[in-house]
């Protein structure tokens, strides 16, 4: 089966043209090589997905004929992918939300005159 395919069929891209995509831009690996969309895959192979800012390890168990259930997708890959992987996107989302809370957008008239008095105000010290 196509590798574009594959990770189509076990859910980890919505299309296969998104796999496909991906193949080309060079996000997808296997055993640790750069692939093209049509390289067959077999069992017991490891690929490398980089994708939201992650990279996932999956490990090829067998070949679905055709796109499964996500309740099936086990059946057919192992995740390999480490947990400390998922905690790094967990804390840029902290350290982004840190800053500027969303949706807040650029400061106001008013702000921005509070803003500029505390700077032009003279120190305690002087």
């Amino acid at each position: 089966m196509r590798i574009d395919k594959y990770l189509w069929c076990i859910r980890l891209y919505k299309t296969r043209s998104l796999a496909t995509e991906a193949c080309k831009k060079g996000h997808i690996k296997i055993d640790n090589t750069a692939t093209k969309p049509s390289k067959d895959i077999f069992g017991d192979e490891l690929i490398s997905v980089r994708k939201n800012q992650i990279d996932y390890k999956i490990k090829v168990i067998d070949i679905p004929p055709s796109r499964v259930g996500a309740k099936l997708v086990d059946l057919y890959r192992k995740d390999l992918t480490p947990k400390e992987a998922f905690e790094k996107t967990a804390l840029l989302k902290y350290s982004k939300e840190y800053y500027r809370k969303k949706g807040t957008g650029r400061p106001t008239k008013k702000d921005r005159r509070d803003i500029d008095d505390y700077y032009d105000s003279p120190s305690e010290d002087g």
